[in-house]
């Protein structure tokens, strides 16, 4: 099921911002020139590839911020699936607002439909299975929040938010410490008893040694089918199981089949393409 809309209050500083940078110090020149105030338009916001709609709470909210007397009625909403000609929404309103807002609007929506599109792909890859896709930290900077919202519409999990939410210790943190034991007595040592401990581990010695200590979650990285396989039977109920490294849809079927919980792919949010929709206009007239 998509997720609920975004708030507002989380949203609109990303909108602004983007705003912002494309109208600069002297607003759209090219509009402002060619299309007299007051003329209006209904224009159809229209997909040019199958995918995974998401963002529209973004785009509907640049074009209101130009022109609060723009109206965008939505057909598809997020989390829906479309096909090439679909129409996703329709706008009304000042052609001039339209036409300044159109690009960021468009920026956000087909990046947001893209990663849920790739998300949507790999979870039914992996439906026969019990694990779910999660995302990572590898995402645009300062759009985190918005990405990650379109993993969620695309059928995928989130893995954690930032570097506060829960302790992930990695291979650099272990090769400090001087040891799996050392790294995992620090962190919990050092956290509140609310805080989840995840460990990276790449071979079942130090899987093993993990357990003996005590984790919340242990990520199988870079591991092959056969030897998740052994590391799930080895887990048992002990611990959640993640599996990461390079998983594509392809590869994420034999990887689900050995039994982990969950499935983290960084290319979701840092590689993925964009979803292709444009704006057509339907009608225009003067005031």
């Amino acid at each position: 099921m998509p997720s609920p809309a975004l708030p507002r209050i989380l949203i609109e500083p990303l909108v602004r911002t983007a705003l912002l940078e494309d109208i600069g110090r002297a607003g759209d020149l090219t509009t402002d020139a060619i299309v007299p105030v007051g003329h209006r338009a209904t224009t159809l916001v229209v997909a040019r590839q199958q995918g995974t709609v998401a963002g529209l709470d973004l785009a509907r909210l640049a074009f209101q911020l130009i022109d609060p007397a723009i109206e965008m009625h939505i057909a598809h909403d997020d989390g829906a699936t479309v096909q090439p000609g679909d129409v996703i929404a329709t706008l009304s309103g000042p052609a001039r607002g339209i036409l300044t807002a159109e690009r960021v609007a468009l920026n956000f929506l087909c990046r947001l439909s893209g990663i849920a599109t790739a998300t949507a792909s790999v979870v039914a890859a992996v439906r026969d299975y019990k694990a779910r896709i999660v995302c990572t930290r590898k995402t645009t900077p300062g759009l985190r929040t918005i990405e990650k919202y379109a993993v969620r519409v695309g059928g995928g999990s989130n893995h954690r938010f930032g570097l506060d939410d829960a302790v992930l210790i990695k291979d650099n943190h272990v090769a400090i410490a001087g040891s799996v034991t050392e790294a995992l007595r620090r962190a919990k040592n050092s956290v509140g008893h609310l805080v989840k401990i995840e460990l990276e581990v790449d071979t079942l010695d130090q899987l093993r040694e993990a357990l003996d200590q005590g984790v919340d979650a242990v990520l199988l990285d870079n591991m092959s089918p056969d030897m998740l396989r052994e590391a799930v039977a080895m887990v048992g109920d002990r611990a959640v199981t993640e599996a990461s490294g390079r998983i594509t849809p392809a590869t994420a079927p034999s990887v689900a089949s050995t039994g982990v919980d969950l499935i983290s792919i960084g290319w979701l949010t840092h590689s993925v393409g964009v979803l292709d929709i444009g704006l057509d206009f339907k009608s225009t007239a003067s005031a």
